[in-house]
């Protein structure tokens, strides 16, 4: 990089294990301490999960009472989880065009870009104009500012989880791999929290009046704070010096598709049954239960934040077992667990405040350590050029394939021809992991 020195040995000597350590080979006065990429990592995800949790329970609880108003509730909430899915499609055009802006202007002005955009498409959201003031324009700007939100996810792919996989010693490497997947459960957590005392504390008519446009603001609010401590990494020469140290730039995508198109589909169907349950267990089992139980949303709201306990539970537990285990065997053995999980899904959602419960609270845990080294199973074959990219496109697919559809799909086939067709949903992304796993023996977790 322009304005950094190198020391002559740096560049002909190889690089040792102690040399790929975060901490290793600190220079000038800007040093990154592990501490704060690992901090940075988790309040990214975190504030990106926010978002994306307080959009999923508004598309329950709001969106189908102000935005689709002239149907039934369970039409207008499948159609509220259709505008859902936009971002998820969204997505992978979002990654692409912004690895394009940061090869061209650099990382710093595509994160800031992406996290504006992610920030102005969720305020948008707080100040939309409801069906009954503007027609279906409220609609089609609902369905925009999703797709916005999708394109500013995409983009905001900094390199840091890699980073820190890459950067860990090498029987750390699950551990460090689980790390920025605590941002889901804490995410959760705080978007039903914030849900729940809303819902607690006002009337149903001041909720769906101006009530649900809170959260908007706060998930705003949270973006800033993110942006300007994931900037604060991202602009140090130190952060830049190991990104690049650690071959963490970005490809084109045509090289990628055509020199790395196999691993990116393996290595997203080998997270399929985490992505699959990921819905399944947070917004689907919410729009049943608003829908066709008489338990009270806040409260069962209050359920799934024990639930986002036991997530971040799993998720720590994960790093455990896979360093001691494996990436590989922690992966398949959670798809097995997943699997016969499925088979439940009938009689305790069917089996009233305790069975919904249990329910919630297993799925949870399981969501947790399966998903606590998603992350890996969708990196761990690339090679270094390619990890950075290969990193954010298969995170994407993988979310396309197995989550952007499930609260749709796993209401509709509940709605209509029983839950045991949910079931059916959540074994069929079991499989489909299982069978990646089988055919890719790669995935132990190494470099």
């Amino acid at each position: 990089m322009s304005g950094q020195t190198v020391d002559s040995s740096q560049l002909q000597a190889k690089p040792t294990p102690q040399a790929n350590n975060i901490s290793a080979h600190h220079h000038g006065s800007s040093h990154v301490d592990p501490g704060d990429i690992a901090i940075g990592v988790v309040i990214g995800r975190a504030s990106e999960y926010f978002d994306f949790f307080v959009y999923a329970i508004a598309s329950v609880l709001v969106f189908p009472s102000v935005f689709f108003p002239f149907e039934d509730r369970l039409t207008g909430t499948l159609y509220s989880f259709v505008i859902f899915s936009f971002a998820f499609l969204a997505r992978p055009l979002g990654t692409v065009l912004m690895m394009r802006v940061q090869r061209q202007f650099g990382r710093e002005v595509k994160l800031t870009i992406a996290l504006f955009m992610m920030g102005i498409s969720t305020a948008g959201i707080a100040f939309l104009p409801i069906y009954e003031r503007i027609g279906f324009t409220a609609v089609i700007l609902l369905a925009l500012l999703r797709i916005g939100q999708g394109i500013a996810l995409g983009g905001s792919w900094d390199g840091l989880p890699s980073l820190l996989a890459l950067s860990a010693p090498e029987n750390k490497r699950g551990w460090y791999a689980m790390i920025g997947q605590l941002g889901a459960p804490v995410g959760f957590i705080i978007a039903a929290g914030v849900f729940a005392y809303l819902l607690h504390n006002l009337s149903q008519d001041d909720f769906l009046t101006w009530g649900w446009r809170y959260p908007f603001y706060v998930a705003f609010a949270i973006n800033v704070v993110a942006l300007f401590s994931r900037l604060r990494l991202v602009a140090t020469n130190e952060y830049s010096r190991m990104l690049e140290e650690q071959a963490l730039q970005p490809v084109s995508t045509s090289e990628m598709v055509s020199s790395q198109g196999y691993n990116i589909l393996v290595g997203a169907l080998a997270a399929l049954a985490s992505y699959a349950l990921f819905h399944v267990v947070t917004v689907f089992p919410l729009s049943w239960i608003s829908l066709y139980s008489k338990r009270s949303v806040d409260e069962f709201l209050a359920v799934q934040m024990l639930g986002g306990a036991m997530a971040a539970f799993g998720v720590f537990t994960s790093g455990l077992i896979a360093d001691r285990f494996g990436r590989r065997n922690t992966l398949g053995t959670l798809a097995v667990l997943i699997a016969i999980f499925s088979g439940f899904v009938p009689m305790l959602m069917n089996g009233g405040d305790s069975g919904q419960t249990i329910f919630i609270l297993v799925g949870f845990l399981l969501l947790g350590l399966s998903y606590g080294q998603a992350a890996g199973a969708v990196t761990a074959n690339f090679k270094q050029k390619f990890r950075y990219t290969g990193a954010a496109l298969t995170s994407d697919l993988a979310w396309l394939v197995g989550a952007a559809f499930a609260p749709l799909i796993a209401l509709g086939l509940s709605a209509h021809f029983g839950l045991e067709y949910v079931s059916l949903y959540l074994l069929s992304g079991a499989l489909g992991s299982l069978a990646a796993l089988s055919l890719n023996r790669a995935l132990e977790i190494r470099d």
